[in-house]
């Protein structure tokens, strides 16, 4: 099983304890993030050689966030050094009807001033079969949108199999910029992975017979988005996560696969949420690992969605489950019984 490449971003994750307010809180936990960061971790975690491509400030909290991703074997020799600033945002999480807010301090970060001569990727490629991104990457610094285009590039030139996680941020940029970024990248993807929110202010493509606030999902809807956006962009594969909020503490949590002209629906997950941030990158790393096992499309959109759903019972990021615990959930056993 060839290597695993992930371009993005590795951030500080500053959070008041359990469920405080930020107007409560007297201290913060620490936790190192990054989209592509918890993708490769995942699969790591399971046996996947993986290597994390970044640019990071030369200094004592960079270097403590990179032995948070050695921990879990992740590679990082092509990490690129300069700058000043590693990222950081602060999460409060929400609990049933008040929900989590996140407060962004992104701007003039080593990876957002990035420039093209930083990343060798002819180098970064060598061994690889596999090139993941999402779109907040493009989103972060005015050279990056060229970055992201030149790896995306020399991976199809290689032969690599490239996914990308749409991932819409709005504090990062506007629908209108994410859009005129996003329809050049997206021809070089393989697999796209997204959501209801995603479709429409990345591509322009906005679901019918869907309230988004009130949690109602209509599956046919998405399956014909998923349609047009393999068609439309010559995608081979694009996966929707299905997200019901029921509360800020209660979710469902289901997604689609289209593939081969067809749709594939998981079951649902009702969810009482411990810490939702990372379940998307959790449903990326699941894809991946089982379209790389060349599992047929069913068993590939439900082993995604209970690695998913098994991130967001676990704190922080990353998602800690193994290929055990995600079969045995995927294969009907669901009632959180203590092992012995």
């Amino acid at each position: 099983m060839g290597k695993v490449v992930g371009f993005g971003d590795f951030i500080l994750r500053l959070s008041p304890p359990g469920y405080q307010r930020f107007l409560q809180a007297a201290c913060f936990e620490v936790n190192y993030t990054g989209a592509e960061a918890n993708v490769l971790v995942s699969l790591s975690l399971n046996g996947v050689d993986t290597e994390f491509v970044t640019r990071l400030p030369a200094n004592a909290i960079a270097d403590t966030a990179v032995l948070s991703l050695k921990r879990f074997s992740v590679g990082t020799k092509f990490i690129a050094h300069g700058g000043e600033r590693i990222g950081t945002f602060y999460l409060e999480r929400g609990a049933s009807q008040r929900p989590s807010k996140v407060v962004y301090d992104r701007k003039h970060t080593s990876i957002a001033e990035a420039q093209r001569e930083n990343f060798d990727w002819d180098a970064i490629f060598e061994g690889a079969d596999w090139f993941h991104f999402t779109g907040i990457t493009p989103a972060l610094g005015e050279a990056l949108p060229e970055i992201v285009e030149d790896a995306c590039q020399a991976a199809t030139s290689a032969g690599l199999r490239v996914s990308c996680d749409l991932n819409y941020r709005s504090a990062l940029w506007s629908e209108e910029k994410a859009q005129s970024v996003m329809k050049k990248l997206v021809k070089y993807v393989d697999v796209l992975i997204g959501n209801e929110e995603d479709a429409a202010k990345m591509l322009g493509i906005v679901p019918e017979n869907t309230n988004i606030a009130a949690g109602e999902l209509d599956f046919s809807s998405y399956a014909s988005i998923a349609e047009q956006l393999s068609k439309q962009y010559h995608i081979e594969k694009v996966a929707f996560t299905l997200r019901e909020s029921i509360s800020a503490s209660e979710n469902n949590w289901s997604a689609l696969l289209y593939s081969g002209n067809t749709c594939y629906q998981s079951r649902k997950y009702n969810i009482h949420l411990v810490d939702r941030v990372g379940g998307g990158d959790s449903f990326s790393a699941g894809l991946i690992y089982a379209l790389k096992k060349d599992w047929n499309p069913q068993s590939v959109i439900e082993y995604a969605t209970a690695a998913s759903c098994l991130k967001q019972t676990t704190e922080m990021d990353f998602n800690l489950s193994t290929e055990e615990e995600i079969l045995n959930l995927m294969k009907g056993d669901k009632s959180g019984r203590i092992q012995r």
